[in-house]
């Protein structure tokens, strides 16, 4: 049996309008994606499930497997590495830090040649160090891949190195960027960094918006023969934080452009809405068997919604539970959905979970609920 709760939300005063939600800007990329990183809703997206050869976007999960190693003490930002070479062979014309066969090097050194230099000996150094081979640690990113839910992305190194079998998607791509900087938010600072010098050598962030745009703050460019010019980059402005994912154009300058235009898209055109606080009960239900009650229902984290300006009086939410609901409760378990409407039509829907856990109420209260459940 479900239950249904149907609230008026309340959000501002400001006037509705008629308008739905903006088309998208058309831009000279074959895929692109724009997500909003608070309420994690994919605002603007052409092709996103497209797999297509990401290049050197693949440093993105390249960087978050070694960021979860010095997370978890595996390595350490002054453990010093010396290069093999096997790591430092070339394939092509590759962008690298410079790294001599044998000569130490720190791991936060390669760290910035990964990320401000997009080096692909740092890459492979950083791979070794942490998986013995580079196809060993591509298993590891491909673990990854599975856990974060990227069912379109598939590596086979951590260059990015053009290969068969290796592929992702915008929509992917988005996902792994707003995971990496929910996850690391000591290490993401690194990708502001507009440039390093190793080895003597000075080199420069390819990433321009780091320079056009004060908000812009990472993350990542590529460029492959299969897919052309590509940049993930993200945004934040006040408390919100857009990411945009823009590959295939024709020239690098294009990559940059139309990203910026992504972004602007983003800002200009929708706002996020807080609706709920962490520990902001949205209903309380029933509970049977239990040590309590009733259990009060909610959100785990800050709970936003991205609109289309001027439209958040028009949303409308409605609240469907299971019932009846038995002990134990776990925290955090999901009991129930908040259907969000926009102007009359379904817009998002949001899991509302346990607040707090429930335990099992003794024999003789089970006994009675269960009686009480018989005329319900």
């Amino acid at each position: 049996m479900k239950s249904v709760f149907i609230f008026l939300l309340c959000l501002s005063p400001l006037l509705a309008t008629a308008q739905t939600t903006p088309p998208a800007p058309q831009l000279a990329a074959k895929n692109f994606a724009l997500y909003d990183y608070s309420s994690r809703q994919m605002l603007a997206a052409n092709n996103a499930d497209e797999r297509v050869a990401p290049g050197s976007l693949a440093k993105l999960m390249t960087a978050y497997v070694v960021f979860g190693a010095l997370q978890q003490g595996k390595l350490s930002p002054g453990q010093h590495l010396a290069p093999t070479a096997y790591a430092l062979r070339l394939q092509n014309e590759e962008t690298r830090m410079f790294l001599e066969v044998g000569k130490e090097v720190k791991v936060e050194e390669l760290l910035r040649g990964l990320i401000v230099q997009s080096a692909n000996d740092a890459a492979r150094v950083l791979a070794e160090a942490i998986a013995n081979h580079e196809m060993a640690f591509a298993d590891l990113m491909n673990n990854e891949a599975k856990r974060l839910g990227l069912s379109n992305t598939r590596f086979t190194n951590a260059t990015g190195v053009s290969e068969e079998g290796q592929y992702s998607s915008a929509r992917d791509l988005a996902l792994l960027a707003a995971a990496l900087v929910r996850d690391f938010p000591d290490y993401y600072p690194l990708y502001a960094q507009r440039e390093f010098k190793y080895n003597g050598i000075n080199q420069f962030n390819r990433n321009r918006l780091l320079w056009l745009d004060p908000y812009v703050d990472g993350m990542q460019t590529a460029y492959s023969e299969e897919t052309g010019y590509s940049l993930i980059a993200t945004a934040k402005r006040d408390n919100r934080r857009l990411i945009s994912v823009v590959l295939g154009a024709e020239k690098e300058n294009l990559r940059s452009s139309e990203s910026q235009r992504l972004i602007n898209f983003g800002f200009m055109e929708y706002e996020s809405v807080l609706l709920y606080r962490a520990d902001q009960p949205v209903s309380s239900l029933r509970l049977w068997k239990g040590t309590e009650a009733q259990a009060e229902i909610g959100f785990r984290e800050d709970c936003y919604v991205t609109v289309p300006v001027g439209q958040r009086s028009q949303l409308r939410a409605k609240l469907e539970t299971k019932q009846p609901l038995i002990a134990p409760v776990n925290a955090g378990q999901r009991l129930g959905t908040l259907h969000l409407s926009l102007n009359g039509e379904p817009y998002l829907d949001l899991p509302v979970v346990a607040q707090e856990g429930v335990l099992l109420a003794n024999v003789f209260s089970r006994g009675v609920d269960a009686i009480r459940l018989l005329f319900e």
